[in-house]
């Protein structure tokens, strides 16, 4: 069958437009340049089962060309910054106004039968909070412009394509995947904004461990459920995706175990503890907007969530958080964007 991945150059779109071919599915990938999209023509069946189609997130009709004649639709395209110059430019009118630009196309196309869609965490919470553990029903009503606007954008959108499916009734349906913080191999050179975590780890941009704790998850485990959420009939709304929890303190242990302590600058004075905190509460008012806020909503905070239904209903498990980190510090060594292991 023919499928559409929108953003089919991004970090996640890439394993799924891969995992796609390998299933030996036809994918028309829209891309917004396809002078900039080596890294998906090479991979393996790409040649015979991979179209690439350009279209701007924000142009009336531009998705088109990019769904017509398929079933199933994935929608992963989404500016994904954390500091802008402008939120509500750069990121929450592309992310809402691309989503609409996608279902109205889908509509149009009369023959799509389901879109999945990428939204994120972000749409589920802006501040983890340790005494309530998330589920699929919960929503974030904190983000605004000036906290945490990546957050807002991302809420925006989900809210946006489940409020088009009640206002509308299409005929296809909609399954939203809500993946934690992404990090793995990348299949190009480029370094996503999860994985820049790992690069700034050892090249000293954060100078102690602090109260930092993520949901992580694997970009190939995203991609996976992607492809379930697709193909499950009885698939339906939201999906949290991630492992289980994992504070700076563990990952770093993990990388310094691995090798990557020597001959880089990875932290090792320790400020998760309850001065730290403080420390870098009052630290980020010094911090671009967009950081400042994150780490003045995250400091401290350990984020709880139930990823049952996705186990249950889609068959998922995670790969160990582990492995996950060294196999993206192994890729990014790979790339030249950290120094290897002895």
């Amino acid at each position: 069958m023919t499928v559409c991945v929108t953003g089919a150059t991004g970090f996640v779109a890439s394993w799924l437009v891969s995992a796609l071919l390998r299933k030996g599915d036809r994918v028309r990938g829209t891309v917004r340049d396809r002078a900039r999209a080596g890294h998906v023509t090479a991979l393996p069946g790409a040649a015979e089962g991979l179209e690439l189609v350009e279209a701007d997130l924000q142009a009336p009709g531009a998705f088109d060309a990019g769904v017509a004649g398929c079933t199933t639709v994935f929608h992963t395209a989404s500016p994904y910054v954390v500091d802008v110059a402008d939120p509500q430019h750069d990121l929450v009118d592309p992310a809402v106004q691309g989503t609409l630009n996608v279902l109205s196309a889908c509509t149009r196309a009369r023959v799509v039968q389901r879109v999945v869609l990428t939204s994120s965490m972000a749409a589920v919470t802006d501040e983890p909070d340790a005494d309530r553990v998330l589920t699929e029903a919960d929503w974030n009503t904190k983000s605004t412009l000036a906290r945490n606007p990546y957050y807002l954008s991302k809420t925006l959108a989900e809210r946006t394509a489940w409020d088009f499916m009640a206002r509308e009734r299409p005929p296809f349906d909609l399954v939203v995947v809500n993946p934690f913080v992404i990090l793995g191999p990348s299949l190009g050179r480029a370094i996503n904004t999860s994985n820049q975590i790992l690069v700034d780890l050892v090249k000293g941009v954060y100078p102690a461990i602090i109260s930092l704790t993520w949901g992580l998850v694997d970009v190939r485990d995203v991609a996976t459920a992607h492809v379930r959420a697709a193909e499950v009939p009885t698939a339906s709304g939201r999906y949290l995706c991630a492992q289980q929890p994992v504070t700076m303190r563990q990952i770093v242990e993990w990388l310094r175990d691995a090798g990557y302590g020597a001959g880089t600058r990875l932290p090792s004075r320790r400020l998760d503890n309850a001065l730290g905190n403080l420390l870098v509460r009052l630290d980020s008012y010094r911090r671009p907007a967009g950081a400042g806020s994150y780490l003045r909503t995250h400091i401290g905070r350990t984020p709880r969530y139930d990823t049952s239904k996705i186990a249950r209903e889609l068959g998922m498990t995670f790969r160990p958080a582990r492995e996950t980190v060294l196999d993206a510090m192994q890729d990014l060594a790979r790339w030249g964007h950290v120094p290897s292991t002895a």
